[in-house]
């Protein structure tokens, strides 16, 4: 593993220095104001001011579009060379947003880049990547158990020049703010096609007649206002076929690409939440006295720390070298890196959190510091990109693929 973490040039450790120390100085001590924002200025869905102010300054110092590798206008980082700056970012819960390097802004940026007609990328990509718009990706359905992605029954039904889409999404992430101008909606053109061969994605405006955002869902009762998760029904939305990404029968193929960086970036922003949380639980438990010495003295509570410790290193090295198997052999080469992580970094993020949890009593589960609402985050993850249970049956599988074929090799 060390010699995973020396390939790093010296470009990207630079701006990782630049991202900590803007991160401390800048992000963190504007959370207060953002909040405050979102609690006093009656309504949830409007910008906090400060967001604006922060991204401004980031893009200024020339901290932006950090996620993208070698194309598009970023910053043309490998993925082992992002991931430290990701888990920075994931230190504060609008961090990402400040460098344009936010989900689901990060994986429509991607396809555009990748799948998108220089037509869709004049149109979308260029704003997205200036910060001005938000978008939101349109996948998961209420009526379908979505873990399976070709369950999907929204329909995309070609007529004439255009298409015509009918169904109703939930858990669309971005939808509820009001920069939020373009959706990439996942939907089925031919459901006689073979099985990953019927789902297509088409960019989709969201002042489109017939898109209604029934409605916000909140995450363990958050909102996550400004951003927010909405419901979203599509009855009848018609769109110029121009509007297709890559094809028809091309959807499936473009979700596998763009939920493997995905899943690193949400790894890496988990790592970074559960460094927060034992930062926390190691200031508290130095500064409060219990049965007349200070907590960081009882034995149980250091041995949770140490634990703390262990586990977030181990979660870091297994995706750090999910990224550094992207690099070198590409995606779909690492899926069972990919699928690993995604199951050690979000499980262990939630013990982190909830070990500090423990270490600050009752206020830990309070409004006055924010581990309740990390433990929301981490425990969404478990869900976000594939329930575990996906993940694991893929690493499982993989496995036994290879146990079988090296015994066949030795014989």
């Amino acid at each position: 593993m060390t010699s995973i973490t020396a390939e790093r040039s010296a470009r990207a450790e630079d701006l990782k220095h630049r991202v900590a120390a803007f991160v401390n100085e800048h992000v963190i001590p504007a959370e207060p104001a953002f909040e405050r924002h979102l609690a006093e200025s009656g309504n949830r869905w409007s910008i906090p001011p400060v967001m604006e102010e922060l991204k401004a300054k980031a893009r200024r110092e020339g901290l932006w579009n950090l996620f993208l590798p070698d194309h598009g206008g970023g910053a043309g980082l490998t993925n082992l060379e992002y991931a430290p700056l990701c888990e920075i970012m994931g230190r504060s819960p609008i961090a990402p947003e400040v460098f344009n390097c936010n989900a689901p802004d990060t994986g429509n940026m991607e396809v555009l880049v990748r799948y998108g007609t220089d037509a869709q990328k004049k149109a979308w990509l260029e704003p997205l990547l200036a910060g001005t718009i938000r978008s939101c990706f349109a996948m998961t359905e209420p009526e379908v158990a979505s873990s399976d992605a070709t369950n999907i029954a929204c329909s995309i039904r070609g007529d004439g020049d255009s298409y015509v889409i009918h169904g109703r999404k939930w858990w669309t992430s971005g939808a509820m703010d009001p920069r939020c101008k373009i959706a990439i909606v996942m939907g089925k053109t031919d459901p006689d096609a073979p099985r990953h061969l019927q789902q297509s994605m088409v960019l989709v405006p969201l002042d489109t007649p017939g898109v209604r955002v029934v409605r916000p869902l909140t995450v363990f009762g958050y909102d996550d206002a400004p951003h927010g998760h909405a419901e979203v029904a599509f009855e009848n939305v018609r769109v110029p076929k121009s509007n297709i990404l890559l094809g028809e029968g091309r959807g499936f193929e473009i979700a596998q690409g763009r939920l493997g960086p995905g899943r690193i970036h949400h790894c890496m922003r988990a790592i970074g939440l559960a460094e927060r949380a034992l930062e926390a639980m190691c200031k508290r438990v130095q500064e409060r006295v219990a049965f007349g010495r200070p907590l960081a003295e009882q034995g149980a509570l250091r041995h949770e720390i140490a634990r703390s410790r262990i586990e977030i290193d181990e979660a870091r090295l297994l995706t750090l070298n999910a990224a550094h198997t992207m690099d070198v052999h590409g995606n779909k080469a690492a899926k069972k890196e990919i699928a690993m992580i995604k199951i050690a970094a979000p499980a262990m993020a939630l013990r982190v959190i909830d070990r500090a949890v423990q270490a600050h009593g009752a206020a830990g589960i309070s409004q006055d510091f924010p581990l309740a609402y990390a433990w929301a985050c981490a425990r969404t993850l478990r869900l976000v990109d594939g329930p575990d249970e996906v993940h694991l049956e893929a690493i499982a599988k993989q496995e036994l693929q290879e146990q079988q074929a090296k015994r066949a090799g030795a014989r």
